[in-house]
């Protein structure tokens, strides 16, 4: 659990890094574009091999059937995670499509997994974009887009699905099949 949590604290630090600091992160320059590169990479590694090695606490049972609603909010999770680069009409209709995305990422996979490690990692996840997105709020006014075209959104939901299949086989390569209602 230890690198997990190891994980998780780069992963906010990395992240918050330009909200919290933002005189020290500005003279970094491009170096601190890196740095923050870096450390999110390592966040990655460290939460997954943490999250891997947990131990099962189980805190709570998900409810039968979960997973079909885990698999319908990941696949708005995904698109809207795309939003912000499709250049489509939604695009200037959501001021924070991307950590919109991650919390209702982290809400999906809190309905199928109820354990300590899942728990810790995705409420944390969740919590952090919730944050990040009401720091961004107090600090800078959004300037909303101008809308982009409908086949913007169209090539984002092309490409959600294509990575929506890609992460469902990933799931199934490593023995946790999305598909099967309720998850053990």
């Amino acid at each position: 659990m230890d690198i997990l949590i190891l994980g998780l604290v780069l992963w906010v630090f990395s992240h918050l890094f330009k909200r919290l600091m933002p005189g020290l992160r500005a003279r970094m320059g491009a170096a601190g574009k890196l740095f923050v590169t870096v450390l999110s990479l390592a966040a990655i590694a460290l939460m997954v091999i943490g999250y891997r090695g947990a131990e099962a606490e189980a805190l709570y049972t998900p409810l039968p059937g979960m997973g079909h609603l885990n698999n319908l909010l990941m696949l708005i999770s995904l698109y809207l995670m795309g939003v912000g680069h499709s250049r489509g009409v939604l695009s200037a209709r959501i001021r924070h499509p991307m950590l919109s995305g991650v919390v209702l990422w982290a809400v999906a996979h809190l309905l199928v997994n109820g354990d300590l490690a899942s728990v810790m990692l995705f409420g944390s996840l969740g919590v952090w974009a919730i944050a990040a997105m009401l720091l961004i709020n107090a600090q800078e006014r959004w300037q909303r887009p101008a809308p982009g075209s409908p086949r913007g959104d169209a090539i984002n939901l092309g490409v959600t699905l294509v990575l929506y299949a890609l992460i469902a086989g990933i799931h199934i390569w490593l023995g946790h099949n999305p598909f099967v209602g309720t998850y053990g």
